[in-house]
């Protein structure tokens, strides 16, 4: 329980910072907008929805700096490698990047919602303020252009009677590159859910690629500058703590008060999304590079239920156990890329995967290999990346848990345990090592090679947690699940129940794979 619980904390304290940032950002933007002088006369048409528009904008363009890192996989390698003297529970939190990703991109939609809201209340004062003609504040300032005859002048958008609000969204880059985010935005996050995830993965691949429409739309988005404020020089000349009051006589010539001029906010998105657009164009850069190295299939194995194994050899390929590529045939689809889990040993001299199945694209990968007379398909890899199995040789005791094809990260994982115990690698901490020698008497297992045949079928966990616990007191086990959610919520809970308090004894570490 010791360890879970530093565990926790730690994962706990990342999203506190996380949402503490997001609040912060939102409370100071929004007591900036809406106590600033510079905005006085911008509330006085819009009131509170401007501060409210401003301070959402400030946490989408945050969230939006966040969004790209946890997919950043060569990023992720690298950090996971130089973080290999950290504490356990730090490296931990690398593998929570696409459940961060997500929240991210959640708190993205909630502040794109408020944004959008607190537009809708903007131009609906900007309206009634032009159409008023009670000779209020408000409506003196949504006709100063008309007045002064100035485009520095004008603070409501909407500069005739005639003017709708449908005019300026659709004719103003502020008002299109709006449009366009959300549009792309509702795309990406229903393209996502887990069902199309699934069930329709190119549905879901080819919508993701419209990010690119996003970022590109939210840098360009403030540039129109709709939302306008007074000139440094206009609030020295006529402040409206001295001016405000006396809105009728600016027309005066002797007047000590003139007319206020506004200017439009600078553009702000751009600033927060160039570093990491950068990062991410030089991850894909090397994506594409090493995707260009020549692959070759040195071997095509067709396995019963349509499971299709593939060899593979490549110059400079140096993998680690758990480790996973993403695949690309050309021949089918140019832009699709797969993931799939390395089921080869590191000390192989060739690299496999196990592809099953399960959609129209590895339907039609199997397909192509099956054809006999026809010439293998090209293959393009890119990879390998990092996963949290990497960190299976580190723990004493290992608890390996698949699910359906979920079971082939842990193959590569049982090869090199039987060569580190064929070799008598002393540096193998993991004392569960023999389990991969015994029984040399039946046929090879379909995924490991290994003439110690896979058990399938489902455990009683509350029984195989307590004998763990029992033949291992002192050790710190390893729990790895490639599966479900709702077998992963079955097994965090027994590492967190059979683990002692005692640091001491028997610790039960969770870990998770996710592509």
């Amino acid at each position: 329980m010791g360890n879970w619980v530093v565990n926790h904390w730690f994962s706990v304290l990342f999203l506190a910072t996380w949402l503490g940032l997001n609040v912060f950002l939102f409370v100071h933007a929004f007591l900036s907008y809406e106590k600033a002088d510079k905005y006085f006369y911008t509330r006085e048409i819009l009131g509170s929805a401007l501060a409210w528009a401003r301070a959402s904008a400030r946490c989408l363009n945050f969230n939006s700096t966040l969004i790209l890192l946890p997919v950043c996989r060569n990023l992720l390698s690298f950090l996971r490698g130089t973080c290999s003297f950290c504490r356990h529970a730090l490296r931990k939190q690398l593998d929570h990047n696409l459940a961060f990703h997500k929240l991210v991109a959640y708190m993205i939609c909630l502040h794109t919602a408020t944004h959008i809201i607190a537009h809708l209340f903007n131009f609906e004062h900007y309206s009634r303020s032009r159409w008023a003609t009670d000779g209020s504040l408000a409506s003196i300032l949504s006709t100063l252009s008309q007045q002064e005859r100035d485009e520095d002048s004008w603070i409501n958008p909407i500069q005739s009677p005639n003017m709708t609000v449908e005019y300026v969204t659709f004719t103003s880059i502020t008002g299109v590159t709006g449009v366009i985010i959300t549009i792309a935005l509702v795309l990406m996050v229903t393209s996502a859910m887990e069902f199309i995830r699934r069930s329709y993965f190119e549905v879901f691949w080819y919508t993701h690629r419209i990010f690119i429409v996003y970022f590109i739309g939210l840098g360009i988005h403030g540039i129109g500058g709709i939302v306008r404020g007074q000139t440094e020089e206009s609030l020295n000349e006529s402040h409206p703590h001295r001016c405000a009051e006396f809105f009728e006589q600016w027309c005066d010539h002797d007047s000590h008060c003139k007319h206020p001029r506004f200017e439009g906010l600078p553009a702000e998105s751009w600033k927060w999304i160039l570093a990491p657009g950068i990062l991410y164009i030089f991850e894909r850069i090397l994506r594409f590079y090493r995707s260009k190295q020549k692959v070759v299939i040195t071997k095509v194995v067709m396995h019963p239920s349509k499971v299709l194994e593939l060899q593979m050899s490549k110059r400079g390929f140096i993998m680690e156990v758990g480790q996973y590529i993403f695949v690309n045939c050309p021949s089918i689809s140019y832009l699709e890329w797969h993931p799939f889990t390395l089921t080869s040993a590191p000390e192989e001299d060739f690299f496999s995967i196990h592809i099953r199945a399960v959609g129209d694209w590895t339907e039609n990968l199997i397909r192509a290999f099956e054809q006999q007379h026809s010439p293998i398909p090209r293959i393009e890899v890119d990879g390998p990346f990092g996963t949290v199995s990497e960190d299976v040789f580190q723990y004493e005791v290992a608890v390996l848990v698949g699910a359906g094809i979920g079971v082939t990260p842990f193959a590569s994982i049982l090869k090199s345990i039987w060569y580190k115990f064929r070799h008598a690698d002393h540096n193998l901490k993991t004392q569960t090592a023999g389990h991969a020698a015994l029984n040399f008497d039946k046929a090879t297992d379909i995924l490991t090679g290994l003439k110690q045949k896979t058990s399938f079928g489902r455990p009683m966990w509350d029984n195989e947690f307590s004998t763990i616990a029992n033949a291992h007191p002192k050790s710190v086990v390893g729990v790895f699940l490639c599966g479900p959610q709702t077998l992963a919520k079955s097994l965090s809970k027994c590492c967190h129940q059979y683990s002692s308090l005692d640091p001491r004894k028997v610790q039960f570490y969770f870990n998770k794979e996710d592509f």
